[in-house]
């Protein structure tokens, strides 16, 4: 009856009822939303993932300044038409060096997430610089003039020191080599010239002229760069290899 006699008390009094509403939802969004904050907890490691190439890097600003992700989305969802069409569905773990992520929300063009190792450079390059060439039906813009802007290296310090403040595992030695790691990669230098990116980055970091014009590092090199490493990271043949052994 005590219970009654307050609840009674809160539907009258309608600034008090407001109030309790109020602290009613700061506390559960807070509940919800801290948790959030440790990756840890929403998002399970996998084996392979790691952060972008500082050239990369480079290319997935471009990515974004040329606002690519309004007409391709960058996740493939659990369903088989996507599957079939598009590869493995999107893992969360294959985002979590993103800022900000490409998930995206619309598909114009097509998915993008699997699409590192699907074409050639030489594709890339000639459906960038007029995609109406390889699919008629394109209704994309050229981005032919990429050939001809330099890259933006300059500021990659910059850029990996900010990114390691929001988690992403740069370390002091990343930061240090990150503009000459970004001429490396583009130039596709002499083995041993590469090694520090690969000790860096992985042995299976592309290295080579993305462009095929030796004489410029240009923004077509960052952004093919970071296509073709789009979906690559994880080895899901690996991954079943290893589930149908446990089995």
């Amino acid at each position: 009856m005590s219970l009654m006699n307050k609840h009674e008390k809160l539907e009258r009094n309608s600034l008090l009822l407001l109030v309790c509403v109020i602290v009613t939802v700061l506390v559960g969004g807070i509940v919800e939303i801290i948790p959030l904050f440790r990756m840890e907890t929403v998002i399970e490691p996998v084996d392979g993932v790691r952060p972008y190439t500082p050239l990369e890097l480079a290319g997935q600003n471009i990515y974004v300044r040329e606002g690519c992700y309004n007409c391709h989305s960058q996740q493939i969802r659990p369903l088989r038409d996507e599957v079939v069409r598009y590869g493995h569905y999107s893992l969360a773990a294959e985002s979590m060096y993103d800022h900000p992520f490409q998930w995206g929300s619309k598909r114009t063009g097509p998915d993008l997430a699997r699409v590192g190792g699907k074409y050639s450079d030489e594709w890339h390059i000639a459906h960038l610089v007029e995609p109406r060439d390889l699919v008629p039906e394109s209704i994309m813009p050229s981005y032919s003039f990429l050939l001809e802007r330099g890259a933006k290296l300059h500021d990659l310090k910059s850029h990996l020191k900010a990114l390691r403040t929001v988690g992403v595992p740069y370390t002091d030695e990343m930061i240090e080599f990150a503009e000459k790691d970004a001429i490396v990669q583009a130039t596709g230098e002499a083995r041993a010239d590469t090694a520090g990116l690969e000790e860096r980055y992985g042995e299976a970091v592309n290295a080579r002229d993305f462009d095929g014009n030796p004489d410029l590092i240009s923004e077509m090199d960052a952004l093919i760069a970071y296509l073709q490493v789009l979906g690559t990271m994880v080895d899901f043949e690996a991954a079943k290899a290893v589930e149908g052994g446990e089995e």
